[in-house]
């Protein structure tokens, strides 16, 4: 979470491993089991910023909630909610047992879902002026392919972007805005590290993870109408918003223009009825008819 001021940037860091990051070898390498919320937190605070290392299990909505409430707490507004929380197991239906699909339900669309419960009504006293970003893929059938246990939780993410983004679009609230972003090509990480451990030559298909955050920061500098509901990869966000044209910069190995894992166009999920509600439901006006 981040609160974005007009000099300051100040980011509550939170995920469930803590650690004591006064002792250690410093910085540590960020796809290590050594890099957690209190390096990260560390890292700002010696980099001139400001920055809180709170633990969090999404899992639980409660712990959810205390984190939020501290957030709040602490710095008095909450401005940025980055939910970037995933977990992962890519395998077919058969060889994906039951306790690894719940897993990825619950930190993936359940988290995202209890960390914007959570954090609405403090955009509300901000007169709804805020941003939130999801880390969640465009919708199309190639995802699913070999993952579809991980794919679900993923495009219900996705699925909550477009939707919360209607409400936000059918409120009037024209200052908040809710996008997701998802990487054209694979990015240098603990997950993909296995890949380069078994052979260091897998390292020329990886960007850095820079991108990543600059393409966020881009989105959360673009006004809310172009970004809110949109669901865009990190390279195709620079190159039509932000007039990026050379992404040799974030190659990991020099030299090397990684491969595209991501389709060049997506399909348009829109349809020609897409303004046409009919007699929309509301059940909180309905119970509150009934009583």
């Amino acid at each position: 979470m981040k609160t974005i001021g007009i000099a300051l940037v100040i980011v509550v860091v939170a995920a469930k491993s803590t650690s004591d990051a006064t002792d250690l070898p410093f910085p540590p390498d960020p796809n290590s089991r050594l890099s957690t919320i209190n390096t990260v937190a560390r890292e700002i605070l010696e980099a001139g910023g400001d920055a809180t290392a709170i633990p969090v299990d999404v899992r639980d909505y409660e712990s959810i909630q205390r984190l939020v409430d501290k957030t709040i707490k602490i710095y008095g507004r909450l401005d940025v909610l980055i939910y970037n929380s995933g977990a992962i197991w890519w395998a077919s239906v058969e060889e994906t047992p039951m306790k690894r699909f719940q897993l990825m339900q619950r930190v993936n669309p359940e988290g995202l879902y209890g960390a914007t419960q959570a954090s609405l009504p403090y955009f509300k006293m901000n007169g709804w002026k805020g941003r939130i970003i999801v880390v969640s893929p465009p919708i199309y059938s190639r995802f699913f392919r070999g993952k579809t246990a991980y794919a679900m939780g993923k495009v219900a993410m996705s699925v909550l972007t477009k939707g919360l983004a209607m409400d936000f679009e059918r409120e009037g609230r024209s200052e908040m805005a809710i996008t997701s972003i998802w990487p054209a090509v694979a990015i240098e990480s603990a997950a993909t590290g296995q890949f380069t451990e078994k052979d260091p030559a897998n390292a020329r298909d990886l960007r850095k993870p820079t991108i990543y955050s600059d393409a966020i920061l881009a989105m959360l500098r673009a006004p809310a109408a172009i970004v809110n509901g949109l669901i865009e990869l990190d390279e195709d966000f620079l190159r039509k918003y932000a007039g990026v044209t050379d992404f040799s910069k974030y190659s990991v190995v020099p030299g090397y223009n990684p491969r595209r894992i991501m389709p060049v166009e997506f399909p348009d999920l829109r349809v020609i009825e897409q303004h046409d509600e009919g007699m929309r439901a509301d059940n909180r006006a309905l119970k509150r008819s009934k009583i």
